[in-house]
């Protein structure tokens, strides 16, 4: 299996220091030959996806295409770029996986349970929170599921670590955690084979909690009433847990 990372952000910087697989993004120091990659612009794929056959022609370079390359400004009210890189960019991606038979990995957000059940399973519907950012997102979710030949679709919200801000909200509660974390479970899905649809997270716990494990005098505030970040994005985690827990005993 080889397997490429899209995108250098928080999340394809700590997968790549943990596994050491490739990186593709738009960022100078990742770039590996003229034509720049962009999400966007499909015709930009193949010289970072593709190489030469022992015939000259085109293969697949990667078995596996990590997506983590995402608008993530969940205020941004540009519907344009939201709908750029977080819908119609999946749309070429999925096109030219299927095309040369590359598993897709696609990274989505918890954010897509704000406003659902609690502790949403991936057989509910989820609901998003409001945002160009969170609808965008959830339409690319179900265009993964219904165009995608093979894929691995995960929710999850991964943090910077150590927690960076002098205050943590005891009122936003779900399965984050820190980035180093998630990486290492998506990571373990993406080895053993996982394929379908993944909420990836720990144990439920609120964003305060998790912060004071790295910044002991963070201080507990509470999230404004007017604002759009979620306040509970908790979801089952049991088709998580159960796979991994068969596939280490395989």
């Amino acid at each position: 299996m080889s397997t490429v990372i899209l995108g250098n952000g928080l999340l394809g910087t700590e997968m790549n220091r943990q596994t050491g697989w490739d990186v593709v993004a738009r960022s100078r120091e990742h770039l590996a030959c003229d034509a720049r990659f962009d999400i966007t612009q499909p015709n930009t794929f193949a010289p970072y996806l593709l190489e030469s056959g022992e015939d000259g022609r085109p293969v697949p370079k990667y078995s596996h295409a990590v997506n983590c390359i995402a608008y993530t400004d969940t205020y941004s009210e540009d519907s344009a770029l939201h709908w750029d890189v977080n819908y119609q960019g999946v749309n070429h991606l999925i096109e030219f996986c299927n095309t040369w038979n590359i598993v897709l990995v696609h990274i989505s957000t918890d954010y897509l349970y704000s406003n659902a059940i609690e502790f949403a399973s991936e057989r509910d519907v989820p609901v998003h929170c409001r945002t160009w950012y969170g609808y965008t997102k959830l339409l690319a979710d179900g265009l993964v599921q219904l165009a995608s030949a093979e894929y691995l679709l995960i929710r999850a919200t991964h943090k910077r670590i150590p927690f960076q801000y002098a205050q943590a909200w005891t009122t936003q509660t779900g399965n984050f955690d820190y980035v180093t974390v998630i990486s290492e479970i998506i990571i373990e899905l993406i080895e053993k084979g996982a394929r379908g649809l993944y909420n990836v997270g720990t144990e439920t716990k609120t964003m305060y909690e998790l912060a004071k494990r790295t910044k002991h005098d963070v201080m507990p505030a509470q999230s404004k009433a007017n604002e759009n970040t979620p306040t509970n994005t908790t979801m089952d985690t049991t088709k998580l847990y159960t796979f991994l827990a068969q596939s280490r005993h395989v």
